[in-house]
C-alpha cells in the first residue's frame, strides 16, 4: 500500500529522529489525483496506491462527483463507489517510471500522507536525513515542473536520549526570497571559500546586489526566527 501511518501535512505532530518533509509537487503529468484536484473544490483524500504486476492502482475520495467527471486528464475510473457525502474513485493503469509517488517509494522514503489541491501533489515524507531529501528533489527532477519543500521538522537525538527538533517553515518567505536562496546556494554563495560572491549571484538574478542584499538578510532573517526564537 502506497501511503501508511498519516500525519497533519501541517507537520504539527511529533516525529522520531530524522526528518519529517512536506514537499508541494507542481506540474506531475499522467497523474489521475492531481488532474481531478484541478477543477475539485478543496483537496482531493484519502489517497492510496498499490502494485501489481505492471499494474499501477490508485484511489482517492471526492466530496464533489461533477469536478471529477469535468477535470481535464482524469481516465475513467475503474470504480467508483458511492459513500453519500463523498465518493472514492479507483484508477487502473500500467505501472512506469514517472509516477511521482513511486520514484519517492523506490528511494526507501515512507509518504505517511498524500493529497492534492488545485493541481498540486502534495506528500508528507519520513526521511533518515536531509541527504535522502536533496535525494528525492534530485530524482523528481524532470517528472514535474517544480518541487517546493514547505516546512522539515528535523529531530536529532541529544545526549540525554530528547530529542531536540527544528521546524522550518518555508511558507513565511516570498517567491523571491526563496528563488534568491535557492540561487546562492547553487552557486556556492554559502561556501568557506565562496564559490561565488554576491554581485556573481545578483547578476545570475539580474538584479542588483543591493537588492541580493537585501532578499538575503530577509529570508535569513526569517529562518533564523524559526530556528532560534519560534523554537
Amino acid at each position: 500500500m502506497g501511503t501508511g501511518e498519516r500525519s497533519p501535512a501541517d507537520g504539527s505532530e511529533s516525529t522520531p529522529d530524522g526528518v519529517r518533509a512536506g514537499v508541494a509537487i507542481h506540474g506531475t503529468t499522467n497523474c489521475p489525483v492531481v488532474a481531478a484536484s484541478a477543477a475539485h473544490d478543496g483537496p482531493i483524500t484519502g489517497v492510496n496506491w498499490t502494485h501489481a504486476g505492471d499494474t499501477h492502482t490508485e484511489e482517492f475520495r471526492a466530496r464533489d462527483p461533477d469536478a471529477v467527471d469535468r477535470a481535464e486528464g482524469v481516465p475513467e475510473a475503474a470504480s467508483v463507489v458511492d459513500l453519500g457525502d463523498e465518493r472514492v474513485y479507483r484508477y487502473d493503469r500500467p505501472r512506469d517510471g514517472a509516477c511521482a509517488c513511486r520514484i519517492i517509494e523506490e528511494l526507501d522514503c515512507p509518504i505517511a500522507d498524500a493529497r492534492a489541491e488545485d493541481g498540486v501533489l502534495l506528500l508528507t515524507l519520513h526521511l533518515p536525513d536531509l541527504q535522502r531529501l536533496r535525494d528525492v528533489v534530485s530524482a523528481l527532477d524532470g517528472t514535474a515542473e517544480r518541487v517546493e519543500v514547505r516546512y522539515l521538522v528535523q529531530g536529532a537525538a541529544r545526549g540525554d536520549g530528547v530529542s531536540d527538533r527544528t521546524l522550518v517553515d518555508r511558507g513565511r518567505l516570498t517567491d523571491r526570497q526563496c528563488e534568491v536562496l535557492r540561487t546562492a546556494y547553487r552557486m556556492g554563495y554559502f561556501e568557506r571559500p565562496r564559490d561565488a560572491n554576491a554581485r556573481d549571484v545578483a547578476d545570475a538574478l539580474d538584479i542588483a546586489p543591493s537588492t541580493f542584499a537585501e532578499h538575503l538578510a530577509a529570508a535569513q532573517r526569517k529562518l533564523l526566527e524559526e530556528t532560534l526564537v519560534a523554537n
